[in-house]
């Protein structure tokens, strides 16, 4: 080792200093041309901030170099430590690399046009095609843009709706095999399916449901027709009814209340209830709350349309409507439906007590005629030709329900298009695909739109895409029985899609109208929405995008579009159950709903006469939303989740209870701790939001870490103080049951109000209570408190990071 070192000083001696080439401009006769000049210095020269053209020039002419006279010493010295010497270039040389990569990264923004600039908005990704280059959000919208319109989405929605698809038959089975087909032509990396063996309920083709006037003996007499055999409600009750029959109008608790208190009981009698505004499961339930034996529901022309150029429900349709408050199978609640799996002979709490049967605007119009009692107030005058409506009672009536229970296999069918930084998070996309009649708007442009955003991003990763997170594409079963296929895969895949799902997005009833635009989905997804919006053209209105038609008459954008989740929606579940945010579009006709739904009229003719021939262009503005949302989910470095936004929402509830302050104070009682969760929500989100603003997009470990705790933000929305066995909508916002702040409200209300306005089910999912009780009072406001101060603590993040004033 003191040998070599002896020649390398030596070698230092007679060298003039290490070598440099050094590029730059030569003027004069030699411009254009490179120059080698030979530097002395011990530091290496920053390398140039500019490059330009240049070229390469030969060595120099042997002589003319200094130092050649000592060219014999330095050449015997250099051939005895050649390999020491070769050594230490290799490491030289990698040292400078990985110092001249870290330095020309930072320095990128300052390279002009050699190196393009991506924006905090405009997220890029490199493609696997090096020839390519890099795709940025503009290259990926256009890419999108470009393959869709490639496909047939009319074709499809039209062939769809002309297959009979009732869950567990033989045209379901044969169209499941043609969906996972078609997936499986697609250039996606996994697909497969899970059946499911669930209970669902059918109408007993030997012993059809009746309708009988009834003696005044009780005896029953004459029948009255139901048009249609087939249309029922399943999860009904079965056996016999038998009541007066009052009018309820819509079945709310609301209305039942009107009813007690113009004099007319609902207890012990049959109600007759208009269809619309809340689910048929909901009006069963308040129904049974206020102790009625039955109830019939119709649809009343009043609720529809009336433009005669738009095709109207005929007068002798009855619409179908399961009514199980809750979704799944009802006879495993909490639990999957695989097949094998033995679970204790429990029902869900949801199914009711009491039998229901839809009835046509005819059966009803004759119904009504035979009311008697008070006349109704002019807001409960429907449109049948019976002048005026009356509150009843009428004569007697008897309802026999004679649903029999079928075990039934269903099927989900799963493509998946792996991810290529967070293969192990998943962009959740699904659409049902079964229908007790036609369903071309229930689920036959769902299926089609699903179909066509799969052959889509299939194309696009054929051209060099390929998305941060994995993009899960879903056809769901039994969807018409209450969501049944999409939440019994949530029931059996619970404890992993909490902490791999990242947002669930629901193609189910998307086109009942054009006039106006609606989105069912989570606070969370409120801001994402909008920028969407903004790049999506509007499909009946030209030359403007579809946030400039919901916000030309609206300063605030949001109270025209952004719904509540309802429980009739296949993305409730995802969001109130498994605490992932998930939203629902939906083109609506303005202030009219789509008369066919659930009907056997819901046929594509009808669908595109109600649109005036736009099914097509609406179907296609579906499309390209929802296409652009899911490259936003899986593509972007951070998730484009606002999770500040819960904390407007929990300042809005608390501004409600805020009315009740000063009873509660009378009772010494307060709600301070609320306030106080609430406001360790905010400063955690605004801490979150400082550190990410601060930090390295690059740095891919920080940005999952961050991602992480942003996508279970809707997670710890949920009560971890309840059973989901017993109360599995645990959203303290979205959820139904004791835990949630509905309840609570509903509780406090009745500091103001008289035991016999006591709420139901139909309003927070508990059992009425008639008076205020302080200490259910505090045991709720505890499971509240809680439940939000841990959101709280959760999204700070580790537990040295948690700041609060508890």
């Amino acid at each position: 080792m003191e040998q070599l070192w002896g020649l390398l000083q030596g070698a230092k001696r007679l060298s003039p200093g290490p070598s440099q080439t050094i590029y730059k401009h030569v003027e004069g006769t030699q411009q254009g041309r490179l120059q080698e000049d030979e530097e002395d210095g011990e530091e290496v020269a920053e390398p140039p901030a500019h490059f330009c053209p240049m070229e390469l020039r030969g060595p120099e002419p042997l002589g003319s170099r200094p130092g050649l006279q000592n060219l014999g010493l330095w050449a015997a010295a250099g051939r005895r430590a050649t390999p020491y010497l070769v050594l230490m270039a290799l490491l030289i040389f990698t040292g400078a690399f990985l110092l001249g990569y870290v330095a020309f990264r930072g320095s990128c923004q300052a390279c002009g046009d050699d190196v393009l600039v991506v924006s905090e908005d405009v997220n890029y990704e490199t493609s696997l095609d090096s020839h390519q280059g890099t795709l940025y959000w503009s290259d990926l919208q256009a890419m999108f843009l470009r393959h869709l319109e490639e496909g047939s989405l009319e074709d499809t929605i039209r062939q769809t709706s002309l297959r009979k698809r009732v869950a567990g038959s033989a045209g379901m089975a044969s169209l499941a095999q043609d969906v996972r087909a078609a997936l499986l032509r697609q250039k996606l990396d996994h697909v497969w399916t899970d059946t499911h063996y669930v209970g669902l309920q059918f109408p007993d083709r030997a012993h059809p449901n009746t309708l009988h006037w009834v003696d005044a003996a009780g005896k029953p007499g004459e029948q009255l027709p139901l048009e249609d055999p087939d249309v029922y409600c399943p999860y009904s009750a079965t056996g016999n009814a038998t009541g007066e029959l009052v009018y309820a109008h819509y079945g709310r608790p609301e209305d039942l209340q009107h009813l007690r208190a113009r004099g007319v009981e609902p207890t012990g009698r049959l109600l007759l209830v208009r269809l619309g505004l809340i689910s048929f499961a909901q009006k069963v339930a308040s129904a049974q709350d206020f102790g009625a034996r039955g109830v019939l529901i119709y649809p009343d022309p009043a609720d529809f349309s009336q433009d005669p150029h738009k095709p109207g429900l005929s007068s002798h349709q009855a619409v179908y409507g399961h009514v199980h408050l809750g979704t799944g199978d009802p006879y495993t609640p909490g639990f999957p439906s695989f097949n094998q799996t033995q679970f204790p002979p429990v029902q869900s709490s949801g199914l009711p007590s009491i039998p229901a049967q839809p009835i046509s605007a005819d059966i009803a119009s004759l119904l009504l005629r035979k009311l008697e009692g008070p006349v109704t107030s002019q807001e409960w005058q429907g449109q049948l030709p019976v002048s005026p409506y009356r509150l009843g009672p009428g004569p007697g009536l008897q309802l026999g329900v004679n649903n029999h229970r079928v075990s039934t296999p269903i099927n989900n069918i799963f493509g998946c298009i792996e991810g290529r930084s967070e293969p192990d998070h998943y962009v959740v996309i699904g659409a049902q695909r079964d229908s007790w009649g036609p369903g071309t708007a229930k689920s036959a442009v769902g299926t089609a739109i699903l179909l066509e955003l799969v052959r889509t991003f299939s194309s696009m990763v054929s051209n060099g895409f390929r998305p941060r997170r994995s993009l899960l594409f879903i056809s769901w079963d039994g969807g018409d029985f209450g969501s049944v296929g999409s939440t019994e895969w949530l029931e059996g895949y619970l404890s992993l899609l909490h902490l791999k799902a990242v947002v669930y997005v629901s193609l189910d009833n998307t086109v009942l109208g054009d006039d106006k635009f609606h989105a069912k989905t989570s606070p969370l997804l409120i801001s994402l929405i909008e920028n969407i919006l903004k790049q999506v053209d509007s499909p009946n209105h030209s030359r403007q995008t579809l946030y400039e038609q919901v916000a030309f008459n609206n300063h605030s954008w949001d109270a025209e579009v952004i719904q509540p989740l309802p429980m009739d929606s296949s993305a409730y579940s995802f969001t109130a159950f498994a605490g992932v945010p998930a939203v629902e579009f939906s083109f609506v006709e303005d202030g009219q709903v789509y008369p066919f739904l659930h009907t056997k009229e819901d046929t594509y003719d009808n669908l595109h006469k109600m649109l005036q021939g736009r099914l097509p262009a609406v179907a296609q503005a579906v499309a390209q939303l929802t296409g652009l949302l899911l490259i936003r989910l899986s593509h972007d470095h951070l998730l484009p989740l606002d999770f500040g936004r819960y904390g407007d929402v929990v300042l809005r509830h608390i501004s409600s209870l805020n009315e009740f302050s000063g009873d509660l104070k009378a009772r010494g009682l307060t709600l301070q701790w609320v306030y106080s969760a609430r406001g360790d929500y905010i400063r955690a989100a605004e801490k979150l939001r400082k550190e990410i603003y601060s930090s390295e997009e690059s740095d891919e470990r920080l940005m999952r870490m961050y991602n992480i705790r942003i996508m279970r933000v809707e997670f710890y929305f949920l009560s971890q103080y309840v059973s989901p066995a017993d109360s599995p909508f645990r959203h303290i916002f979205l959820g139904r049951g004791d835990h949630t702040l509905g309840a609570l409200l509903d509780h406090v209300r009745l500091l103001r109000s008289s035991g016999s306005k006591a709420l139901g089910t139909a309003s927070s999912g508990v059992a009425p209570v008639l008076a205020f009780q302080e200490s259910h009072f505090r045991r709720q406001l505890a499971l509240l408190t809680w439940t939000l101060q841990g959101a709280a603590n959760a999204l700070s993040g580790d537990v040295w990071n948690i700041d609060n004033n508890f």
